[in-house]
């Protein structure tokens, strides 16, 4: 039975008896094509009037996003030509991209920084409506917010120099043409969330300062706003500290200011009410994530100022309706367990929703009804739900005492097996960030590998969100240590309960998680081979040769510079190279500004040295994450041919081959 991917349900399959194969080396339908193919990226749901906005990643385009309009009649327009791309660099990872009002399209454009205006109907060219960076200094825009007059754009400028910090500020933008910006606001480090309040005479904004980032403490200020100046007054702090993370500051219909604080040890709905602040909830929930982009949206407030609050508790997705008085009056269940970038209109909510076994797709729900329809999938691509690996919830013991959580996936795939005797080889992934989270939304990157006979355990090591402050704090102080020591933690449970070929362990990761990996791989005698993307082999870079949001990240997660030197050193793999063992896989964009492809150089030339075996690919026109479906594609064949010539088998699929430096020693 063919079945859409973003509609999978599980039926009962009458297969013929299955082939004998190794793990490793089955025949799947998920191809790494497929999965660029299937790799649309759908984010920031907007509304005007009846129309419904959405931005669209697109890896067939190299990664070019795009506005796209959708009308009541069901059609849908590209907002931005060809020869834009709507993507902001502010703290290099963007967000809050475009705003749309009264018929015109705002937008940031990625090769200039500019903000464009652009008609709804996508005609004509878009007119640049900020100054011509190549004359100015270098000006960059996001999280963009248009006034309810339509007559200015509040958002957060970054501003670079030469030599020295970039200046972050909240300014209005006039949408006239002038050209004209006004600073609302100056004097901290970071800006974000700037909100207008129903009857526009007053603002709310959010402020932090080094080093926190915004889920360690920040501040949630008002002020008096006056439209017909641009400008603001009496601005005073709310709430908030730098030990109280506030996101999604939102303005209610009535007046009431509504946000999302952790003050109880969980990102929980609260108010603030003619001076006065109280929680909407109070639930061991976390209904937030971490704001690593800007705009993000978990709830939205419908026109009775009730909010409509996302959740997917005990593998159920629904959409709570509470009011600003913390009573819950309605629920309304949806078939995704992972719903973002909520929007609240006319009764119904327009969000992105996935699920285990579901690809991302726009959809619009009625919430009186449930009715529900999909207005954009991530993939048309119909494939059989018995190639899916439904993942399994698991906590396990780790080190110190302590537990992690990860999501366990079965090898599947309904025309293989494997002799009796042989257990599969595991992939254990570590996540981004690291404060970040993996979840059980579909993943064809995780369903290749499962397809093919490996098991894989996706994990939320301490320090991952989702699961309260106390245990998002854990990791600090102890990056490079707890991290490592949860992903060995998940291999060991997993080797223990006999799922899983102790000695055919591999361990992958991006960024972050490829500091994990390449940690695990130096430090640690368990793993049999490894791929690191885009990963930190030399903490040392951090200072002072990063951007500047995350430039004193390491101060909690490692501790400030150079009192902790000793620390950096000691958790910087590349120190520490006569330890190294382990064949390994490293992958980077040559343009990325967050890791720089000196650190995948650094770790290449001390494997060389070695004789270990390893693999180096650089990808020109890439950054911090592949977005261009010819790069995904080789990344992804890549890893599975090193893979097999590691652990000793071969690929039904057929790829070209990876040069392997000192292949001998295999």
């Amino acid at each position: 039975m063919l079945v859409s991917a973003s509609n999978v349900t599980h039926t009962e399959h009458q297969m013929p008896s299955k082939t004998i194969s190794p793990y490793g080396s089955w025949e799947s339908p998920i191809t790494a094509e497929l999965i660029t193919r299937a790799g649309l990226r759908l984010a920031e749901v907007r509304v005007d009037g009846d129309d419904i906005y959405w931005l669209e990643g697109r890896p067939e385009e190299a990664g070019r996003y795009v506005i796209v309009r959708y009308s009541p009649d069901g059609t849908t327009t590209d907002i931005n030509p060809e020869n834009f791309n709507v993507r902001s660099a502010v703290h290099e990872y963007g967000g809050g991209g475009f705003a749309v009002g009264d018929g015109d399209v705002y937008f940031s454009n990625w090769d200039d920084q500019r903000i464009y205006r652009a008609s709804s109907d996508g005609s004509g060219d878009p007119e640049a409506i900020t100054g011509d960076p190549t004359v100015e200094r270098g000006d960059r825009y996001s999280d963009l917010t248009l006034s309810n007059d339509s007559n200015w754009i509040l958002c957060v400028q970054e501003r670079h120099h030469q030599g020295r910090e970039a200046d972050n500020e909240l300014v209005a933008v006039s949408t006239g043409g002038s050209g004209e910006v006004r600073v609302l606001a100056t004097g901290h480090d970071f800006y974000s969330s700037p909100r207008q309040n129903l009857a526009g005479d007053m603002v709310c904004w959010l402020s932090w300062d080094h080093p926190n980032m915004p889920w360690d403490g920040c501040e949630l200020w008002v002020a008096e706003f006056d439209s017909a100046a641009g400008s603001v007054a009496n601005g005073r702090p709310i709430t908030g500290s730098a030990d109280v993370s506030i996101g999604q500051p939102e303005w209610a219909p009535g007046g009431s200011l509504v946000f999302i604080s952790d003050e109880s040890g969980w990102w929980n709905l609260t108010r603030w009410t003619g001076g006065r602040i109280a929680p909407v909830v109070v639930e061991e929930v976390d209904h937030r994530g971490p704001a690593w982009a800007f705009g993000m949206r978990s709830y939205g407030i419908a026109g009775d100022s009730s909010i409509v609050l996302r959740d997917s508790q005990d593998g159920r997705g629904r959409f709570r309706v509470i009011g600003l008085d913390g009573v819950q009056t309605a629920e309304t269940p949806v078939t995704h367990t992972s719903m973002a970038d909520v929007t609240v209109k006319n009764g119904e909510v327009i969000y992105v929703g996935a699920s285990p076994l579901s690809a991302a797709e726009v959809v619009r729900v009625n919430l009186e009804s449930g009715v529900a329809s999909t207005l954009k999938k991530s993939s048309d691509i119909e494939l059989d739900s018995a190639y899916l690996s439904i993942p399994e919830a698991i906590t396990f013991p780790s080190t110190e005492g302590g537990e992690a959580h990860a999501f366990y996936y079965a090898p599947v795939n309904p025309e293989f097996e494997s002799e009796g005797g042989e257990k599969p080889p595991l992939l254990v992934i570590s996540h981004g960030g690291p404060t970040s989270a993996t979840s059980a939304a579909l993943s064809l990157s995780i369903q290749f590998w499962t397809s093919r006979g490996f098991a894989v355990v996706d994990v939320n090591y301490r320090g991952s969100t989702g699961h309260g402050r106390k245990y998002r704090d854990a990791l600090k102080g102890k990056w490079g240590v707890y991290d490592t020591d949860d992903c060995i933690a998940a291999a060991d449970y997993l080797v223990n309960r006999g799922l899983a070929d102790g000695d055919r362990l591999a361990i992958k990761g991006g960024s972050a998680g490829g500091y994990t990996t390449i940690n695990a791989l130096t430090f640690y005698d368990r793993f049999a081979v490894g791929a690191t993307y885009y990963g930190i082999a030399d903490l040392s870079v951090f200072i002072g040769d990063t951007h500047k949001y995350e430039s004193r990240y390491l101060d909690s997660l490692i501790g400030p510079y150079p009192e902790a030197k000793q620390l950096y050193y000691d958790r910087s793999a590349i120190n520490f190279t006569d330890q190294l063992s382990c064949p390994m896989i490293i992958l980077q964009g040559l343009e990325d500004k967050i890791v720089p492809p000196s650190q995948a150089e650094i770790m290449a030339g001390a494997l060389r040295e070695k004789g270990i075996p390893f693999s180096l690919m650089m990808f020109e026109g890439e950054q911090h994450g592949f977005r261009q479906s010819k790069n995904i594609i080789r990344s992804q064949e890549a890893e599975l041919y090193f893979y097999g010539r590691v652990l000793g088998f071969t690929p039904a699929d057929e790829i070209e081959p990876v040069e392997i430096e000192n292949e001998s020693a295999l």
